[in-house]
């Protein structure tokens, strides 16, 4: 299967690699990135063993769509996008927050409020909610960026109290999530979805801020089917659900939730292929657009080759 493990490439003027949980970035000049959206897969913070054939693509291409779509917002890191795998950026001092924003209660809130809690990252939440119903408005629920381990929910008093994001910058990256987000569930709506949480990343170059990352992809993003929404809630039905989350229950159904002393069940060929096909199928949804698999050679020598070729006019 022609997918993209692991890259360990060394483009000229390289100055820095790093090695997420799914992408391989490297720092070009100390001012660009080269960002390789691979083909692993991570669920419970933990790397699964195989990679899944067009992943990464999937995710590089929806981003690009996105961050496109809402450069008229704010301006985005992106330079070029070279290849289906990759995109060459802006490199941007990071705002060490994550800006998660829930138009919806599910997930880890409804989690939250199921165990009684009726306050998340500082935001109350009402009584009388259903698991997956709407909120009165948009919440933002921001959460602390791990170096390594579990993001750290916060509030937006404690971001600003320790000094982790200034007062002025907070208010304006509040704004952004709003915005962004709203432009974002009005496309979805469009492809008969709901944009139900997502997150944000942001940064700081030149004193001006940056959209970085990836945006509205199944990775960082939870989608609904709009239609039959609001009979599955009056039903206390579960929601059907666009992101992800099957990969996880896959791997809670075969007994894995990443706690210690786990092991990750087997992934055979069928199972990788249903996974594959599953993340094509979600970015045909997101788009409307048709999936055009990138075949014809070896996946890694493509990236390799498209990039060093792009960095020549960038550098």
């Amino acid at each position: 299967m022609n997918a993209i493990k692991e890259t360990n490439f060394q483009f000229d003027k390289q100055t820095a690699f790093y090695r997420g949980k799914v992408r391989d970035v490297y720092t070009i000049a100390d001012d660009y990135l080269v960002m390789v959206a691979s083909d692993r897969i991570s669920a419970f913070d933990v790397v699964l063993p195989r990679a899944i054939p067009y992943k990464g693509q999937v995710l590089n291409q929806i981003a690009a769509k996105f961050l496109e779509s809402t450069k008229d917002i704010l301006p985005n890191w992106v330079v070029d996008v070279p290849d289906p795998s990759a995109t060459i950026g802006k490199k941007c001092e990071p705002f060490k927050v994550e800006m998660v924003i829930r138009g919806y209660l599910a997930g880890h809130a409804w989690r939250t409020y199921r165990d009684g809690g009726r306050e998340l990252c500082g935001v109350a939440l009402p009584e009388g909610l259903k698991e997956n119903d709407k909120l009165p408005q948009p919440i933002i629920t921001p959460t602390t960026k791990a170096a390594v381990g579990h993001d750290e929910d916060i509030s937006r008093s404690d971001i600003i109290a320790q000094g982790i994001v200034n007062e002025e910058d907070f208010t304006q990256l509040e704004q952004y999530a709003h915005a962004l987000f709203q432009r974002g569930t009005e496309i979805a709506l469009e492809r008969g979805l709901i944009l139900v949480d997502t997150k944000y990343e942001f940064g700081k170059r030149d004193g001006q801020i940056y959209l970085m990352d990836e945006i509205h992809t199944p990775d960082s993003s939870r989608y609904f089917y709009a239609e039959g929404y609001a009979e599955r809630q009056e039903n206390g039905e579960p929601q059907r659900q666009l992101s992800k989350e099957f990969v996880r229950e896959w791997l809670m159904e075969n007994g894995f939730q990443g706690k210690d002393g786990q092991q990750v069940p087997e992934m055979t060929d069928e199972i990788v292929h249903s996974i594959s096909d599953r993340y094509i199928e979600l970015f045909e949804h997101i788009t409307g657009e048709k999936f055009q698999r990138a075949e014809g050679e070896e996946a890694i020598a493509r990236v390799e080759r498209n990039v060093a070729e792009a960095l020549k006019n960038i550098v």
